[in-house]
């Protein structure tokens, strides 16, 4: 991962430490979408959320936009299907071009990984190619046989 935090972020992330008492590995504001999304060290996002999410509303009165969090990974696979949570993820593959494919198993995590407006699927863009340096393909529905 490369550093890209400015003086936004470092703030933001530091807000986040003083509310939670959590630790934020990384932070991305989201202009397209009005958001900030952090990358919260693995094991740390239940102190993250809060109980009933009272962390991330409270943040989201003091910052003024839409918090959204997501537990890091070491490995891919891990870390998109914490990305595109509450969508199950059942498959991770490449194509030719290097671009990761997604394989999800219902119609409704379909919508889900994709999010209104193409949110969610955003969102892994950002994180993928910031992380891995690799970008989506397309999310595509598998059905079992």
């Amino acid at each position: 991962m490369q550093s890209l935090l400015g003086f936004k972020e470092r703030r933001y992330i530091e807000e986040l430490r003083i509310i939670t008492r959590s630790t934020a590995l990384d932070c991305v504001i989201d202009e397209a979408f009005d958001r900030i999304i952090y990358v919260i060290k693995k094991g740390d996002m239940g102190i993250a959320i809060g109980k009933n999410g009272a962390n991330i509303k409270k943040l989201q009165k003091i910052l003024g936009r839409r918090i959204e969090m997501v537990e890091h990974d070491e490995e891919i696979c891990c870390f998109v299907s914490n990305i595109l949570k509450p969508a199950v993820v059942k498959d991770l593959s490449e194509d030719e071009g290097g671009n990761v494919m997604i394989s999800v198993i219902s119609r409704s995590d379909l919508g889900i990984a994709i999010g209104k407006g193409g949110c969610n699927v955003e969102k892994a863009r950002i994180l993928i190619q910031r992380y891995f340096g690799k970008s989506i393909g397309e999310i595509r529905l598998v059905t079992e046989v």
